[in-house]
Parts: structure tokens; sequence; C-alpha cells
């Protein structure tokens, strides 16, 4: 029998949704919630913790194909950030398509996820799997084919100053504009020379030809 007693599951397609609870019950857990927004996942789990119940597992995809209905939280990212901070005890797994090696390096990093699992072949076996790490040996669980991000050592000298000027000039910004686009955002340093030699340094990092390949490669990796 497994030790998790309540687990919740934010999953937008229903045969994926049936195919992942199938996974959970053969743990012989009975307990099994399923959301379809993000607004949802993060009301349950609020919920849980007023009743003094709270889950003991979050499963969760990050992309929620939107349509009729609005929502705060579009992304699962967003939603495991913000439960993340609610209930710091709580084993989190994801189980998505995306394969950008830093923003699952992010999700490990900065949302201490314990395990991320890659939609594909055999990943139903991954999911299993990543269970029974989590829960008999406390350990963090990455699908097989994706063990080399644990290797990659492109973006570790990245810090959150060099991602921001990625992340604006991605969104349209001009290197002669982010001086100004810097100050209004409060964002320091934000002198025209620092930008420029950080600039240049990423450059050199990515060995990008230029601006336009820079954010070429930085989408590629997840970071744009």
């Amino acid at each position: 029998m497994s030790l998790f007693k309540k687990v919740l599951v934010a999953e937008d397609i229903d045969s994926i949704f049936l195919s992942v609870i199938k996974a959970v019950s053969d743990f012989g857990i009975t307990q099994v919630d399923h959301v379809k927004y993000c607004d949802d996942a993060l009301l349950k789990i609020k919920k849980s913790i007023a009743e003094k119940e709270p889950y003991d597992l979050f499963i969760s995809d990050l992309s929620f194909e939107p349509d009729y209905r609005e929502v705060k939280i579009k992304t699962g990212e967003e939603a495991i950030a913000q439960i993340r901070g609610l209930l710091p005890q709580l084993k989190i797994i994801v189980y998505s398509v995306e394969d950008k090696s830093f923003k699952i390096k992010s999700l490990f990093d900065n949302c201490k996820i314990n395990a991320y699992v890659h939609k594909g072949r055999n990943s139903i076996d991954q999911l299993k799997k990543a269970i029974s790490v989590i829960e008999e040996n406390d350990q963090i669980y990455l699908s097989p084919n994706l063990q080399y991000i644990v290797k990659d050592k492109t973006t570790l000298e990245i810090d959150d100053y060099d991602i921001k000027i990625i992340q604006e000039l991605s969104i349209g910004v001009t290197q002669d504009e982010l001086e100004v686009r810097f100050k209004e955002l409060g964002i320091t340093p934000n002198s025209k020379s620092t930008i420029e030699k950080r600039l240049g340094k990423l450059k050199d990092h990515f060995r990008a030809n230029n601006t336009v390949h820079l954010i070429a490669i930085a989408k590629d990796l997840g970071i744009a």
C-alpha cells in the first residue's frame, strides 16, 4: 500500500487523465481528485489545507489548452509555484511533453518539484517509477531520456538578470531601449554599458552570432 493517501491531478485531456488515474490506482490510492484548470487546482489545495486534510501528491501537466473559460493561472508552472508556497511538504510530479532543459531545471531549482516525467513512449511506467522513487527513497526522478539535462552546464552561469535581458529582447524590446525599460521596471544595474557587457557575455556563452541568433537559442532552451 502506498504512503500517499490523497492525490490531485491537473490534466485537461481526458484520455491522459484516465491513464494517470489507472497508474495511481495501482498503488492502492483510492482518493484521486481531478481538475482541468490550474485555478481549480489551487482552490482544491487551499480547501484541503483549510480542512486540515492536505494532499500528499500533486501530478500536473504544464500546458493547458485555453477555452471559453477565463482563468487567472494559465500554466502548470504558475500553479506549481503558488502551490509549493502553500504546501512545502507536498510531493509534486510534473507530467508533460515539455523537454526544454532550462524550464525543467527551473522547476527543480525554483519550485522544488520531486519528479519530472516526459510524456511519450513508456511514460506511464515512468510515472509509476517516479511515484515509487519519491515515496520510498525521497529522491528526485527524471525521465531517462532527459537525464542529460542534469549534466548540461549550458545554463548554469545564467542568472535572473541575464534571463530578463533575453526575455525583454524576445518580446521586441530593442537593445537601445533596454536601459529605459530596466529603469521603468526598477531593475539594477540598468546602465547601457552594463547591459551591453551582459549581452556580449550571453552571445559568447551561447556562441550566438547576433541578438536574433541568441533569442533563437534561448527559446530552444526554454529561457525566452
